[in-house]
């Protein structure tokens, strides 16, 4: 398997009489990935080398660009609780996952409301809580291509960045960021990408949890992180040098190994 070479069936999970978007790749133990708040960004090397010990459960959010919006999902919390149902119905739970920004903040929802859901949680970046120091990047301040910018440190010193997110954009990319962010308004408006409610109920969740964030990030500040680790009993917090808050592509061999690690 090549790099960047990784192709991903589509499916369809169904909870009650809602159709969710799910790719999948790769072949071993399923890991369940939950996305940002501008979509998937494509297929990025991480996948490519995760996928070869794991198959990969891509789940798109509904209204997302690719998926049809949900209209009686109303918030973060009720998002958390369609894909917990479709998860159990179709025979998934527990399962491990791993969860990045917005997506993090929606599993962190997903293991407050049912710790059974998961075996293994690794969250990246994820908002959900509000900050005690700094404060989260308002992406509505900025265009969407502007948001992906100050997401890491250095978008030129980033080869897979440019990779991702370096061409032209088509009209079709500006739709789908376009649709992503006013789902991501819909949903997680007031208060802005945090639940007050969530560190409390976190306290009794006992998932084993992987807390990765890059020590420059500019989006959710490290100080999230530190509650999450607060919140979340015998959860681990690491801290990748060098990275914003793309981890995964600005480090990505750090973030590989303590993933890795993490799920074997």
């Amino acid at each position: 398997m090549s790099e960047n070479s990784l192709a991903f069936r589509q499916e369809t999970l169904r909870a009650g009489d809602n159709d969710l978007l799910l790719e999948r790749a790769g072949s071993g133990p399923p890991l369940l990935v939950l996305h940002e708040e501008l979509g998937c960004p494509g297929v990025c090397t991480w996948q490519v080398e995760l996928a070869k010990s794991r198959t990969l459960l891509q789940l798109h959010h509904p209204g997302f660009g690719r998926s049809e919006r949900v209209g009686w999902v109303e918030g973060i919390r009720d998002l958390a609780c369609l894909y917990a149902w479709a998860l159990r119905d179709n025979g998934l739970a527990p399962v491990d996952v791993l969860a990045f920004s917005f997506g993090g903040w929606v599993a962190a929802e997903m293991a407050a409301n049912d710790p059974s859901i998961f075996s293994r949680m690794a969250l990246v970046g994820a908002p959900g809580i509000q900050p005690e120091q700094g404060e989260i990047c308002d992406m509505f301040m900025l265009t969407a291509d502007a948001y992906l910018r100050h997401s890491v440190i250095d978008p030129q010193a980033t080869a897979e960045f440019a990779n991702l997110y370096g061409a032209e954009q088509t009209p079709e990319q500006y739709e789908a960021f376009e649709e992503a962010r006013a789902e991501s308004a819909r949903l997680a408006w007031k208060p802005y990408m945090f639940n007050r409610t969530l560190p409390k109920l976190l306290e009794a969740v006992s998932t084993p949890t992987l807390l990765m964030w890059g020590d420059e990030d500019r989006i959710v500040p490290k100080s999230v992180g530190e509650a999450y680790r607060a919140a979340l009993v015998g959860s681990k917090l690491a801290v990748i040098p060098g990275a914003g808050h793309r981890p995964e592509i600005e480090q990505r061999d750090a973030f590989l190994k303590e993933i890795q690690a993490f799920l074997s």
